[in-house]
């Protein structure tokens, strides 16, 4: 490992080290070697700042120390360091005052990817909200086969969001909340075997030996909610830490969607009160989710299908249609529940299909009407 990385590493265990005080350094024309070769008078005096006790002589060398032995873990392990100093750093991650001094890195994922997308949610994941995630993702994946998953290992959906992402072979990135050397939730071991062996990643920001504790997983909250371009909250309950993710997200600007869900379901408070109060689109199918985005693939002209003066509809797509071709206005998602008795995840996805198929069109209001022939 180069000199210069190496103090790149050491400034992320100097006490009290931030992002914005790396900026105020560079700012002030210091280097990372400067940090850790001038005298503490000198450095006060170029940063004009009140004789800070990270400036300290012998703070600095703790902490020079300390980034050895934890290279000495890397090296041996594969781990790659990427410091806020360094041009490898990912520019998504850069751009936030919270940003990590260091983020250590296990695998081969590029976190500068063209496009990247967060999706977390509930531990308590139903069948609905993972049959929603396989699907997206395997659709999202047949346009964008670049596209980079970003979750947080938890169990429920974002080992949804890992593993769609592996059937469909898309690079994968788990953010976890301790050191390298342990893997938590222990369930997910194998999960994050896989992901570094199908070119993903396993990264967070904590050196070797950091174990996890509550307030780690809300630090690493901000990593997922700003690494991404996008991202998508998949079933939460109205408090926890997809939350706190989507929080985060809105607050930087990040483009942020929900999975709308029944009133009276746990699973969807969260989701429902994002787009009620207008911080999350609604996310829908693929090409709903690629339109509000303005995801557009290189090589691929994206349009309806072209319909059938006579769509051939079976099973639960005939009912809906007939249901729709009787209707005299839009009808909400529940009363189609209630016309037609189709389960709502089973619903949801034929409706999915069919606005992918150009034969019906979501409206406000979560109401569905056939598109006019």
């Amino acid at each position: 490992m180069d000199s210069h990385r190496l103090l790149g590493i050491a400034l992320s265990f100097v006490p009290g080290m931030t992002a914005s005080f790396v900026r105020h350094m560079e700012e002030s024309g210091l280097t990372v070697e400067d940090f850790f070769s001038f005298s503490q008078q000198e450095l006060t005096a170029r940063l004009s700042v009140n004789n800070p006790s990270c400036l300290d002589k012998m703070i600095r060398d703790e902490a020079r120390f300390r980034a050895e032995k934890e290279a000495a873990f890397m090296d041996k392990h594969g781990i790659v360091a990427l410091s806020i100093t360094d041009d490898d750093y990912p520019f998504r991650l850069a751009d936030i005052d919270r940003a990590p001094v260091t983020i250590y890195k296990l695998g081969k994922a590029n976190l500068d990817a063209d496009m990247i997308m967060s999706i977390v949610g509930t531990r308590h994941a139903t069948s609905y909200g993972m049959w929603y995630v396989a699907t997206l993702v395997d659709e999202l994946a047949a346009y964008f086969p670049n596209l980079v998953i970003v979750s947080g290992l938890a169990l429920g959906i974002d080992t949804s969001a890992h593993e769609a992402a592996l059937r469909a072979g898309l690079p994968t990135v788990a953010v976890v909340a301790h050191g390298l050397n342990t893997i938590y939730p222990s369930q997910n071991r194998d999960l994050a075997k896989r992901i570094i062996a199908a070119g993903g990643a396993i990264i967070s920001e904590y050196p070797f030996g950091t174990k996890s504790f509550k307030g780690h997983f809300l630090e690493r909250n901000r990593i997922v909610a700003t690494m991404t371009d996008a991202v998508l909250v998949v079933e939460s309950a109205d408090k926890g830490g997809a939350m706190s993710t989507a929080a985060v997200a809105h607050s930087y600007g990040r483009e942020l969607l929900a999975l709308p869900g029944r009133i009276g379901d746990e699973m969807s408070a969260g989701c429902n009160r994002l787009i009620r109060s207008q911080k999350a689109m609604m996310a829908g199918s693929a090409a709903e989710i690629m339109s509000l985005l303005g995801w557009q693939p290189r090589s691929v002209e994206i349009a309806p299908k072209q319909k059938d003066l006579f769509p051939e509809l079976r099973g639960n797509e005939k009912l809906i249609y007939e249901v729709l071709r009787f209707s005299e206005s839009p009808v909400p998602i529940d009363a189609m529940r209630e016309r037609t008795g189709i389960a709502i995840h089973e619903l949801m996805a034929s409706l999915g299909e069919m606005e992918f198929d150009g034969i019906v069109e979501r409206l406000p209001g979560n109401r569905f009407s056939l598109i006019p022939y």
